[in-house]
């Protein structure tokens, strides 16, 4: 049986790409939008694409930040972490009709960024310390 300590490597590295995928998202949304319009009708056209992201990025760094800062005791980890999830947990529910368009872009991007960086952290952090044994 895998040791609950053992999924933090993972779980940064899918938070990482979780995190990817949303700054992506919204960053190269209009583009794809102009050069697919089609795509306007599926899932990664509407704004529900954020919020079923926030779903799996919040409690995937939750669970990674706090098993890893439970091993290598590095608060600062957790508190970029915890800003990252709060700005983009924000961005989503404040959405484009408060911050506006560019306002929402450059939010999302910050708090993904945020999040991403936290996750690296504590990915060589448990490498260092071992954090997988």
């Amino acid at each position: 049986m895998l040791k609950v300590s053992r999924l933090t490597p993972l779980l940064d590295k899918y938070a990482i790409s979780a995190s990817a995928i949303c700054a992506v998202h919204c960053i190269c949304l209009p583009l794809f939008l102009g050069v697919f319009p089609a795509l306007s009708t599926s899932i990664f056209g509407q704004e529900r694409f954020h919020q079923i992201l926030i779903w799996v990025v919040v409690p995937l760094s939750f669970i990674s930040l706090a098993l890893g800062c439970k091993r290598h005791k590095r608060k600062v980890v957790a508190l970029l972490g915890l800003v990252g999830i709060t700005v983009l947990s924000s961005t989503v529910v404040l959405g484009h009709d408060v911050l506006g368009e560019s306002g929402e872009r450059v939010a999302t991007f910050l708090g993904a960024l945020a999040i991403a960086a936290a996750h690296v952290r504590n990915y060589v952090l448990c490498r260092k310390t071992r954090c997988n044994r």
